[in-house]
Order: structure tokens, then C-alpha cells, then sequence
């Protein structure tokens, strides 16, 4: 039976479902979806059964599911496990795959099975950020999103992603590079930097990294904690005041971040 299962609509990404559910000695009958599913188990481990054949989706794993294929579940060796989704719907995929691949195609999905532990642990990451209020909307996640939907319907073989050569103008990198300085204290989003150069998302971030050497996320982030160092040297503001100063939502994430790369917190890098 189902212990427990709960679902999020992402607002800010429409068509987008995240589901979480406890199984505890069963699974569920078979089934099909009409949305594109993206699955995997953070505990135990599910026997998948699809097109006649039958495999195990443990930690580490990830099931790729089309619309319309039948399938079911169960638990293996009678115990519970614990499945994460990404429920996508027809027209969301269908507009992530022509903004990677760059041109509108008629998609076509099959199942896959991917191997692949350090895949898995991002997209845990990604589905607790688009949870939260700042998640969807923020820089990291976006750019985490795109990133990882590019891998994920390579491997599905829905698209092949367009071949983006070339570097930011000097003229876009500039544009990026003031708009960060004078909004620092702002959302700044992967939508907001794409549009300042013309392009869109996807090209962006390849673009960008090509440029600059990191992602837009990294090198924003970088530049917060930067301007950081310098409040907390030249005033007495409090964390607080600092953190939002240069653009954190809340003083324990920007401890986090700041302890990450001076190695201190930020109250002992003013002592």
C-alpha cells in the first residue's frame, strides 16, 4: 500500500509535478501516464515491469517514461521504498526540447533506464530546491533545470541538442556584468541575463561558461560573496543587513555560502 504521497505544482513551471511516495509491500497496478514521467528511489528498491521486460530501479537509478507506456511497480523482496517523480507535461517537454535543441520537431520518447549515481543526486538536489518558495525562480535552479533536462531527454533520444559555438559580444558580457553590479541586491534570474544578450536560455549558458570560464550561477554567486567581504570589512551592519545587502534571502544560506569558499563564517572574517 501507499504509505504516504504528497505532489507539488511548480507555479513558475507550468506542466511541471513533483511527486514523493512511500510504498510499503506492494507498488501500484499497471498504468500509464499522458505526461513524460522522470523517476527514481532515494530508499529500497522497485521492480519496474514495462514492454515485457523487468528490471530494478534502486538508489542510483533513473526510469525515464514516456506517455502512453504501460507499466507497473512493486516493491522487491516485500519491503518499502521511496519513489521521487518529475511529472513533465507534453507541451512543457516539448518546449524544453526545442529551446535545446533550437528548432520545433515532433518528439519521440522512449523508455531508458540510466545508471547513474552522481545524475540522481542532482536531480534529489533539484526536486528539494523547486520545493521551496525561492526555488524555481532562482538562477542555480534554473540553470540546474535546463542542464539537467538536456542530459535526460539526450539520453531519451527525444532531441539532439543544437551545437551552440561561439562566445558572449563584448558588447552582451558587458551588458551581463553591469546589470549583476546594479542588481545585486535582487533576484537575478537566467531569463533576466538571456534576455540582455538577445538569446535565449539555452545558448546563454553555453555561451556564458565558454566566456567567462563558469556558469552564470557560479560567477554571480562569487561576486555576492565578494561584495560581502568588503561590507563586512568597511561597516558594522549586521549579517543580516549584509546578506540581503548583496542579494542572500536568508542569513543561514549565505553562512553556507560563505563558509563554503573563505572557509570561516561570516562573523569571523570581520574579526
Amino acid at each position: 500500500m501507499t504509505e504516504h504521497a504528497k505532489y507539488h505544482h511548480v507555479s513558475e513551471v507550468p506542466g511541471l509535478v513533483l511527486g514523493s511516495a512511500r510504498f510499503a509491500n506492494v507498488g501500484f497496478d499497471r498504468h500509464y501516464h499522458l505526461d513524460f514521467h522522470i523517476g527514481f528511489v532515494t530508499e529500497g528498491i522497485q521492480r519496474h515491469r514495462s514492454k515485457g521486460e523487468s528490471f530494478l530501479l534502486g538508489p542510483g537509478s533513473i526510469a525515464l517514461m514516456p506517455p502512453g507506456e504501460i507499466h507497473d511497480g512493486v516493491s522487491e523482496g516485500g519491503g518499502t521504498y521511496t519513489l521521487k517523480t518529475f511529472r513533465l507535461s507534453q507541451a512543457l517537454v516539448a518546449n524544453l526540447a526545442e529551446e535545446i535543441s533550437g528548432r520545433p520537431r515532433e518528439l519521440e520518447l522512449t523508455s531508458v533506464l540510466l545508471d547513474n549515481a552522481r545524475l540522481v543526486g542532482h536531480l534529489r538536489g533539484l526536486h528539494e530546491a523547486m520545493q521551496q518558495a525561492v526555488g524555481p525562480g532562482s538562477l542555480a535552479v534554473q540553470t540546474q533545470w535546463i542542464t539537467l533536462l538536456e542530459h535526460l531527454l539526450s539520453q531519451s533520444r527525444a532531441i539532439k541538442p543544437e551545437t551552440i559555438t561561439g562566445t558572449l559580444s563584448p558588447l552582451q558580457w558587458s551588458r551581463v556584468r553591469d546589470y549583476c553590479f546594479s542588481h545585486i541586491d535582487e533576484r537575478i534570474t537566467l531569463d533576466d541575463l538571456a534576455g540582455l544578450c538577445g538569446l535565449s536560455r539555452f545558448p546563454f549558458l553555453k555561451q556564458f561558461k565558454r566566456t567567462v570560464g563558469m556558469t552564470p550561477h557560479a560567477w554571480l554567486l562569487r561576486l555576492r560573496l565578494e561584495r560581502a567581504c568588503g561590507l563586512l570589512s568597511r561597516s558594522g551592519q549586521p549579517i543580516i543587513e549584509v546578506a540581503h545587502a548583496v542579494g542572500f534571502y536568508d542569513q543561514s544560506h549565505f553562512n553556507r555560502a560563505f563558509r563554503q569558499a573563505f572557509g570561516v563564517a561570516p562573523s569571523r572574517y570581520r574579526t
